[in-house]
């Protein structure tokens, strides 16, 4: 293909249909019949990024590897197709307007009036085609949040027009997602809500040229006529995405409904390869016929929004597959914990995780766990924040330093044993402001992590601002808390070790983000082994 292809995925009728996995399941599709494919997600809120989002408002803030703090979705993108993702693949309308300003305040539009058509719009086709003028990819899936008929998504929906337009057919379409809602009451599906969404769609002068129906039945053939009538689409762009028990199905759903047939067609690609989803289809087995369980604890402060800790879910599914484990995810909020409870709370558990997170809320109940798995020679995996709390807690309770803190939880702590990083001290601003992205770390030859990774030298992601304070490296490691993991540059410790525990890692960075259903991430891998031999053992 010389010509680079879009596809652009609107939603309608309601929020959380699943764009993202609808359209990574595609893009899936596409790559395993050869094309290079890659995703973008364009938000329609203000913020420049969810970087300073609340988790419980957004879900987590998924890191890449050149520092882009992004949608969650990019995290769905890259664990589906194995390929990176980068600060083009999301686009906020704050960044949108962010630089139309700045271009205006230069004086790039000669004194012209600032519009939304053709400025904004302008702006947006231009995020829309970055990755496509790359030469990189045969076709580019654009992930369009929110609902139609939102005022936010509107200049979205205008920029996808004039592109169509621009384009031409064979080189751009549209795959509506929407909601096909079962009524109990009547015992039927309801089509009404799809037909208004596609017709608030068309207003927009958009005709979508797939529809993909989300629904908790099977769609009869009357009703599949009856939306490619009504909608004013092929019957065989009407594609049924009825609810799955995992994510990882619903490319094999996609393609027995044969949603890659049907865009390859519209966008005049011949002679497409049939797709190979062996590799995929062996993780699935694996993922689907566990011959053990384990219980493993993730010990967090957004544990009531599951999104909160998405990738480290997902990392856990990936690692469970490679070890034919069940990994049984029990949610526990640390802020619930306490000396009196903790032991009932973790008794059944055959590993715990100390989450990422910030500020002092539920830091205790944190340390409390970090000092009952090390204390129980229970599995201990911390994760940034979660590293530093095993730090605090080992300078408590084994090196006596009774005030050991982190300056974030307690500025005026006089033992701060996790501090604010040097370059972090003047910032004033907290958007896109920390030390972000892909880091190297060299691993000490003995360690426990260089075994894991098979190596000495790694490239990890990274999303914080305090850190790991060396003046009391010496005492930590002369009492048996090893720093086996460093920044070549600044020296910054990236890994704590217990060498006379049976399995205790801290980081500081987020492995999480980096596993995929084609290369789980071996510290999630080791992990969930030591918690299955752990299971066995007991």
């Amino acid at each position: 293909m010389n010509t680079t292809k879009y596809i652009f995925v609107t939603g309608g009728v309601s929020s959380s249909l699943g764009k993202g996995i609808i359209a990574a399941s595609l893009a899936k599709l596409l790559q395993a019949r050869g094309y290079r494919v890659t995703i973008q997600k364009l938000d329609p809120y203000i913020n420049i990024d969810p970087g300073t989002l609340n988790p419980y408002e957004h879900g987590e803030c998924y890191v890449t590897d050149d520092g882009a703090e992004t949608d969650l979705d990019l995290g769905h993108y890259e664990r589906f197709l194995n390929v990176k993702t980068s600060q083009a693949n999301n686009v906020t309308t704050g960044r949108i307007y962010q630089s139309v300003i700045q271009k205006e305040r230069r004086g790039e539009f000669l004194g012209k009036t600032v519009q939304v058509i053709p400025h904004i719009t302008n702006e947006i086709k231009e995020r829309i085609q970055i990755l496509g003028k790359t030469g990189d990819y045969d076709i580019v899936i654009t992930e369009i949040g929110g609902t139609v008929g939102d005022i936010e998504s509107l200049p979205y929906i205008e920029s996808v027009r004039q592109l169509k337009w621009e384009m031409g057919d064979d080189n751009a379409l549209v795959i509506h997602l929407t909601l096909i809602p079962y009524l109990s009451a009547a015992g039927e599906l309801k089509t009404k809500p799809t037909q208004h969404s596609v017709k608030t769609l068309m207003e927009s002068g958009i005709k979508a040229d797939i529809l993909v129906c989300r629904t908790e039945h099977k769609l009869s053939d009357d009703l599949r006529r009856k939306l490619a009538l009504f909608c004013n689409v092929k019957q065989d762009a009407v594609i049924e995405s009825i609810d799955a028990s995992t994510i990882y199905d619903v490319p094999n759903l996609m393609l027995e409904e044969g949603l890659d047939t049907v865009t390859l067609k519209k966008l005049k690609i011949k002679d497409a390869k049939e797709p190979n989803l062996e590799l995929w289809n062996q993780f699935l087995q694996r993922h689907k016929n566990p011959k053990s369980e384990v219980n493993i604890g993730l010990i967090g402060k957004y544990v009531e929004l599951q999104d909160s800790y998405k990738s480290i879910l997902e990392a856990f599914i990936h690692a469970g597959a490679v070890n034919e484990v069940k990994v049984n995810v029990v949610s526990i909020h640390s802020e619930y914990i306490n000396k009196e409870n903790i032991a009932e709370k973790l008794a059944n558990l055959n590993g715990i995780l100390v989450a990422p997170g910030f500020g002092e809320r539920g830091i205790e109940g944190k340390v409390a766990a970090v000092q009952y798995a090390r204390e129980h020679d229970l599995p201990f995996f911390g994760i940034c924040l979660g590293m530093q709390m095993a730090v605090i807690e080992y300078s408590r309770n084994v090196l006596g330093i009774k005030d050991a803190n982190s300056i974030e939880m307690d500025p005026e702590t006089k033992d701060p044993v996790i501090n604010l990083m040097e370059n972090q001290k003047n910032i004033t601003n907290k958007g896109g402001t920390m030390r972000l992205g892909s880091w190297k770390c060299e691993l000490k030859d003995d360690s426990l992590a260089s075994q894991i990774y098979g190596g000495n030298h790694i490239n990890e992601r990274h999303r914080h601002r305090y850190e790991y304070n060396n003046a009391y490296k010496h005492q930590l490691e002369d009492a048996g808390m090893v720093a086996t993991g460093t920044n070549p540059e600044t020296g910054l410790v990236e890994i704590v070790e217990v060498p006379s525990h049976p399995w205790f890692v801290g980081v500081q960075y987020h492995p999480e983000y980096k596993s995929t259903v084609a290369n789980p991430h071996p510290l999630f891998v080791a992990f969930v082994k030591a918690a299955s031999e752990h299971a066995s053992k007991k």
